[in-house]
């Protein structure tokens, strides 16, 4: 995270700062201009395989409303100068805490410091570590015939982490994967939504029978470890295999996230995604041919069916999901991993992977 390795985002900071200057002694109002991040300025081309931006662009003219905003945009500009040149890194949440001291322009509540941040990361085109900012959650949890070469913080030298050798636990993720290397004779990576499933197929050695690579999602997988399955896969040529809920989260917040990305990061998608991912997880078809137990579809789940099927790029170029989600909402039922230990605790090992793993034809794109 040294200036040695950002030169090029500082260049981007004081070249935006300098314009803004410029424009104020010639007494014109200064711009900031980002781009729109939302699904309605990402198009989805299955060739590239993941959300690209459109160009449509959110300006904001310094006025009396907007100076607030603008000052907040320059101090978070600032302090991410800082970071960069110290060789240092702010969480999220601490960089909400160092406005405290920025007066007037200080953030009342988080969510507001977060969105200026993504605007600036949008605007100058990295994602927010590379401009000093990490996130609070972990990047996720790794189980299986993996080794990670990561270097010594102090000495430089390098250090062989081996996945097999955590007992009951798992090794995490860090913030920044991009130095790891790896080694490994997996024959394919398994991302799990829930650290319930992820535990059970640790618990059992999993990843021994199957010659495979566990990787813990827990919910919407963060950045760190979208960017980890992507750099193992394509480093290693390993397939990636998505197990997750079926419900329309599972199908359009986890899975689709890490596939293509999201309409938020469309800058930064073409890097923390992973187009060669596989959904082997619930399907409606599974509810039915495994006499799954279910939960009624919430309101708010319907909302997420319909507002996928018609705003989604990616659900849009996919018949299969489309028809997948239809079904699911005339079914009106959404289904839990762990529903299949109806059969029994392990059967999700004994049966239902395996019989997945082998039948391509059951598998959603």
């Amino acid at each position: 995270m040294s200036s040695k390795k950002s030169p090029k985002v500082l260049v981007k900071i004081k070249d935006i700062a300098t314009g803004m200057y410029n424009k104020i002694l010639k007494k014109k109002q200064p711009e900031l201009n980002t781009p729109l991040r939302s699904l309605a300025n990402v198009k989805y081309d299955e060739n590239d395989g993941y959300f690209e931006l459109l160009g449509k662009m959110k300006s904001r003219t310094l006025t009396a409303s907007t100076v607030k905003t603008f000052a907040q945009t320059l101090r978070m500009m600032a302090l991410s100068k800082d970071l960069i040149e110290e060789d240092d890194i702010a969480t999220k949440r601490e960089a909400y805490y160092v406005s405290k001291n920025w007066g007037d322009a200080r953030f009342k509540e988080q969510p507001d410091s977060d969105t200026v941040m993504d605007d600036i990361e949008a605007m100058i085109m990295v994602n927010r570590e590379q401009i000093g900012f990490i996130p609070e959650e972990k990047g996720g949890e790794v189980a299986g015939k993996l080794i990670v070469i990561d270097k010594d913080r102090d000495t430089g030298k390098e250090i062989n982490i081996d996945c097999t050798k955590f007992g009951s636990g798992a090794y995490s993720i860090p913030i920044s994967v991009e130095e790891l290397k790896f080694e490994t004779d997996a024959k394919f990576i398994l991302a799990v939504e829930t650290a319930g499933m992820f535990q059970r197929l640790v618990k059992h050695n999993y990843w021994k029978k199957a010659n495979c690579i566990l990787v813990s999602m827990g919910g919407v997988p963060t950045r760190a470890c979208r960017r980890f399955i992507r750099r193992l896969s394509d480093d290693k040529k390993l397939p990636v295999y998505v197990f997750t809920d079926g419900d329309p989260y599972g199908f359009g917040s986890i899975y689709r996230t890490l596939k293509v990305g999201s309409g938020n990061a469309a800058h930064i998608n073409e890097y923390f995604c992973v187009p060669q991912a596989k959904f082997i997880g619930i399907t409606p078809e599974d509810i039915t041919n495994y006499k799954l137990p279910t939960h009624p579809l919430k309101e708010v789940d319907i909302k997420k069916i319909k507002d996928l099927i018609k705003n989604d790029p990616f659900i849009q170029h996919h018949r299969p999901w489309q028809k997948a989600l239809k079904q699911m909402h005339m079914m009106k039922v959404r289904c839990e991993q762990q529903s299949l230990a109806k059969h029994g605790l392990n059967y999700v090992i004994s049966d239902y992977l395996p019989k997945k793993l082998k039948n391509p034809k059951s598998w959603l794109p």
